[in-house]
């Protein structure tokens, strides 16, 4: 799949999710085969676009492959600047969220709430493209509730203001993550426009994937909250789909040591006791399919303060995969 200048290594995706994308788990998922990740949104208001917390969900620096950097806002003005701000750090290519369904991004008019706008979805899509001097991508929803589904409408504004490839996540703002995604909203706004269009929404198996392409016609996928605790999701997509392959798993020792480089990149990134408290989720992820960790273990895990006591802890709980 191409975006602008961009050849990418594959059409599947690693979609923004809100305290997840980081740099750490953005290299976690390339690591295994994501052709593509997107940082966690940021917001475009001037007053946050400085703060410690915004420039680490952007960061990337020394980051492989192609960078994405997802913008949230509200103000044509203001988008358009925060697009040229990510780009002076190393973007290669903006992401506008009109999709985020969380009642603090919509109370305030931005994330899905746009869609009710299409004025404003066009004010904003032409500055930032205007502005930026990478390709700049979209993601929406079908639309606000059930009675007012008008993703191919937003997909053909979004063509027409020169935006490179778009998301549809297949709900409504108002189902959230309930239900099942509309796959023929996708496969209508992908025969409505020309520019690659990408799915996302409940695809968390191989097979899941294939059906998805199928029955969307989409030029690729984007995949969120399986990739949390699995992020070899996309090598097992890749392998299905070239060869057929149905229940590729990496090794103990690939899983230990996935765990493990990427709870050393955390600690890193954010530091002894930030990193610490983020690992925990992700621990609680990569733990949960196996069923095989006491709670009193788990439990220790997650009131450990320091991240070599927490790495100590998770070799012994990981001791079982070998």
């Amino acid at each position: 799949m191409r975006i602008g200048p961009y050849q990418l290594a594959n059409n599947l995706v690693l979609a923004p999710m809100a305290g997840i994308t980081d740099r750490p788990f953005r290299e976690t998922c390339k690591r295994f085969g994501a052709g593509l990740t997107v940082s966690e949104m940021t917001a475009s208001n001037p007053a946050f676009r400085q703060h410690a917390r915004t420039l680490l969900k952007s960061d990337g620096e020394g980051e492989s492959g192609v960078r994405s950097v997802q913008i949230l806002g509200t103000d044509p003005a203001q988008m358009a600047e925060a697009a040229r701000f990510n780009v002076d750090r190393g973007a290669h290519i903006i992401d506008i969220n009109m999709g985020c369904p969380a009642k603090k991004v919509c109370s305030v008019a931005a994330g899905s709430a746009l869609l009710r706008d299409k004025k404003r979805v066009g004010s904003i899509l032409d500055a930032v493209v205007a502005a930026a001097c990478v390709p700049v991508t979209l993601k929406i929803r079908t639309g606000w509730d059930a009675q007012n589904r008008n993703a191919v409408a937003i997909a053909r504004i979004a063509e027409n203001a020169g935006i490179a490839a778009l998301t549809v996540h297949g709900r409504t703002r108002a189902c959230k993550f309930n239900g099942e995604a509309e796959y023929d909203t996708i496969a209508a706004v992908k025969q409505a426009v020309r520019m690659p269009v990408i799915a996302n929404g409940d695809i968390d198996s191989p097979e899941k994937a294939r059906f998805v392409l199928d029955r969307t016609g989409a030029d690729g996928l984007m995949i969120g909250r399986a990739a949390c605790g699995n992020p070899w999701i996309f090598e097992q997509i890749l392998r299905f789909f070239e060869s057929g392959e149905k229940r590729w798993e990496p090794s103990a020792a690939a899983i230990k040591d996935t765990i493990v480089s990427h709870l050393e990149q955390l600690y890193d990134f954010y530091g002894e006791s930030t990193g610490v408290r983020i690992a925990r989720k992700h621990i609680g992820w990569y733990l949960g399919p196996f069923g095989l960790i006491g709670r009193e273990t788990l439990q220790r895990i997650n009131t450990a303060t320091q991240s070599a006591e927490q790495l100590r802890l998770m070799h012994l709980a990981l001791d079982f995969l070998t």
